[in-house]
């Protein structure tokens, strides 16, 4: 796709506004413009095996030197979270009851 640009204000990651708009021209020659919202809404429209490679895709895009401070911050998670358990504050959950639990909480 030739022609393609960005328009970037703000981060959403903190709460804050995400105004992200796409532009150029798909390969059929039409002209394209999407806002972040309508890119998300066409995400969560498409299958989820679809999804699931388009999430791969988007993380491997990130910034490679990003990647070291988000592994330390799942590493501290982690950390956090096992000596939770060992604690006894958080008790854990069989898989089966876990993946039930959400089913019932989605109502399927």
């Amino acid at each position: 796709m030739s022609g393609l640009w960005f328009s970037v204000s703000g981060m959403g990651v903190n709460g804050t506004d995400s105004s992200v708009e796409v532009s150029g021209r798909s390969g059929y020659g039409s002209a394209m413009s999407m806002t972040m919202e309508q890119i998300v809404d066409e995400a969560l429209a498409l299958p989820s095996d679809a999804r699931a490679l388009l999430a791969d895709r988007l993380v491997e895009s990130l910034d490679p030197a990003e990647d070291g401070h988000i592994r330390r911050l799942w590493i501290a998670e982690a950390s956090r979270r096992r000596d939770e358990v060992r604690s006894g504050r958080v008790q854990t959950v069989a898989g089966d009851e876990a993946l039930a639990q959400v089913r019932r909480a989605l109502g399927r």
